[in-house]
């Protein structure tokens, strides 16, 4: 790649082929994915035994393979997800193993999958159809679907019992916003009870059945780090498992119903750990550090047999791949290898784990809101080193807001860093891997201390390594990442260069109004109440109300089918910059991108908007 142009590695980097997605078939016999190693998502059926991988579909599925895929109890049919263009607004279809497909379930709204019944004919579905995301029931015989839920806040996290005679499920009816609480009820959602599992005002979630259906492997976080614990429904009683030093989450009950798999988070890393029910004692499966994933988004199994799990594992330089561990000789065996096509690991940036001490206030003038120092907290954060000598720097601030930045591969850095930009990713006060009181700095609080952190960061970087450029410092994200580029841009406008807003929140009362109803109740109210109650913190959090502070060239990215974050929001920002007497392709840039919502892993999509990144990179800050 030494003579490659910046065309031929960006579009190297786009067509690199990704996985998502893995679960593991009834029998433990196969796994079905997503993969794009023909150069579009395609669902594919891999042989544990013999490491055979075969393509099921040609083109029935989505081409973003954003949303999860699970197996009919038979093992002949996987269910998938379909939207139009990347809007999320999913019905169900099945494909099976001779190619043909077969719609399940179509109905307005947002449709998921939460989880397929062991009786081959029960499926339980998350749906948004009357407005808030409730439970449904479908009976894949007769065909009729039936809702078994009517809460006001979002009902999810359902998962059926062995029988397929109940239902375990999350919602909440406290009148503290911040609680979540695990319910089980008969499956035609008769009998609902709370389990009443730790405190009010924390958050528990049920994850699996016991094979037996007498217990449920569960999550809190009422000892503010997350916690797996085993719910006896027979005693109502909880054994809880672990010291209470890291945040841990449930994921599995293992085939004997006598040991657990759960997710252990520390610093940047996620690695799985296995407890014995019987002693309570637990160890880390033997991974090397990076991000060792059970499962995913969605009802995903990764249980092979009595003592074999499937791990996806991948850190900053390697690329996801498949692993098969055993459990009882502590050992793996890689099953899927990760395609680097003209790349070798080694020719990738390497992520250095930094702790920032802050208090939310940085030494750069605030232009749009002044805060008084915070709580100092120390921050996490990952940098990397681009290897260029002045180098320029991103700051990468992570989406969610309820998320993190980890030791995991990320194309989107490599991509950065390949054309000379060294890269800055923080986990500002409300990331996750830190306990619920973490998270919970960034409630009624959005632009405040957590936007502070960021600006606190990038300082300290600066500070400790001279080779930093400070003249070329460009923020970059997406979704509440895109927030945080805007923010950045009107509240620190001094520190940057330029930015980049990629499907970013703009004007938080059009975000209350227009995004998907669960959107709106478990995050927007959750965090910051409803413009109603707080039209003050509304207005004066949104970028837009200070938008005669950007002092720096903006580009401003959305795709057009965002049901989560509307198109809307960029296109109030374009106006009121417009309105305030900036020049488009001036002052600002701006780009819709068409069948597209929020973001994509299409390989032609992620080119797209490389491409167009390097663009406005190049053009407005320079680089190599």
């Amino acid at each position: 790649m030494a003579h490659a142009t910046e065309t031929d590695v960006l579009e190297e980097l786009a067509r690199l082929p990704t996985m998502a997605h893995p679960t593991v078939s009834p029998d433990g016999d196969e796994i079905a994915l997503y993969y794009d190693i023909s150069g579009r998502n395609e669902l594919h059926v891999l042989d544990v035994e013999s490491g055979d991988l075969e393509q099921w579909s040609a083109g029935e599925v989505p081409r973003n393979a954003r949303w999860y895929v699970s197996w009919g109890t038979d093992g002949d049919r996987v269910f998938f997800h379909l939207d139009e263009g990347g809007n999320e607004q999913n019905d169900i279809h099945a494909l099976s193993r001779d190619g043909s497909v077969e719609p399940i379930v179509q109905m307005d709204g947002q449709v998921a999958i939460q989880d397929v019944g062991d009786d081959g004919r029960t499926l339980v579905l998350g749906s948004s159809r009357d407005g808030q995301m409730n439970l449904y029931r479908h009976d894949l015989e007769t065909g009729e679907t039936t809702k078994v839920t009517e809460y006001e806040r979002a009902a999810g996290g359902a998962t059926l019992s062995p029988d397929c005679d109940r239902v375990a499920f999350t919602t909440n009816e406290s009148d503290d916003y911040n609680n979540k609480d695990v319910y089980v009820m008969d499956v035609d959602g008769s009998n609902p009870r709370n389990l009443e599992i730790g405190d009010d005002g924390a958050e528990a979630g049920a994850n699996d059945w016991s094979p037996d259906g007498t217990r449920l492997l569960v999550s809190d976080n009422s000892e503010d780090l997350g916690r797996a614990g085993v719910y006896d429904l027979k005693t109502d009683t909880i054994e809880w498992y672990g010291t209470g030093e890291f945040e841990e989450s449930g994921s599995t009950f293992l085939p004997d119903g006598e040991r657990i798999l759960v997710t252990r988070s520390r610093d940047a890393i996620a690695v799985p750990v296995v407890y014995d029910l019987e002693t309570g004692e637990g160890r880390e499966l033997d991974v090397p550090d990076g991000v060792a994933s059970l499962g995913g988004y969605g009802p995903g199994n990764v249980v092979i047999d009595d003592d074999r799990v499937l791990i996806q594992h991948t850190t900053p330089t390697r690329r996801p791949e498949l692993l098969v561990y055993d459990l009882e000789t502590d050992s793996y065996e890689t099953l899927l290898e990760a395609e680097y096509g003209p790349f070798d690991p080694e020719d990738f940036a390497d992520a250095e784990y930094l702790r920032v001490d802050s208090d939310g206030v940085p030494e750069t003038t605030q232009a749009a809101v002044e805060y008084e120092p915070y709580d100092e907290l120390e921050i996490g954060a990952l940098f990397y080193d681009s290897g260029e000598r002045p180098s320029p720097l991103i700051v990468n601030p992570h989406g969610g807001p309820r998320a993190r930045s980890t030791k995991a591969f990320n194309l989107y850095t490599q991509v950065l860093t390949a054309l000379g930009y060294s890269v800055l990713q923080i986990n500002y006060r409300g990331s996750t891997g830190r306990g619920r009181e973490f998270v919970r700095e960034l409630h009624d609080d959005w632009a405040g201390a957590e936007q502070g952190d960021v600006a606190v960061a990038t300082e300290h970087v600066l500070a400790e390594n001279d080779w930093l450029d400070d003249e070329h410092i460009v923020v970059f994200g997406g979704s509440y990442g895109g927030y945080s580029a805007y923010w950045q841009m009107v509240q620190y406008p001094e520190l940057y260069e330029a930015g980049v807003a990629w499907i970013g929140l703009t004007d938080l009362e059009d975000m209350f109004e227009n995004t998907m109803p669960h959107f709106r109740t478990e995050l927007m109210e959750t965090y910051l109440g409803t413009p109603e109650e707080n039209p003050d913190l509304y207005r004066e959090r949104s970028p837009v109300t200070h938008v005669e502070n950007v002092a720096a060239p903006i580009f401003l990215v959305h795709g057009v089918n965002d049901r989560r974050v509307p198109v809307s929001q960029a296109r109030i920002f374009r106006d009121a910059m417009l309105e305030a007497g900036y020049e488009e392709g001036e002052d600002f840039e701006y780009e819709e991108l068409g069948e597209e919502g929020h973001a994509s892993s299409d390989q032609e999509q992620k080119l797209r908007m490389f491409e167009l990144l390097a663009d406005f990179l190049e053009r407005r800050v320079g680089g190599n």
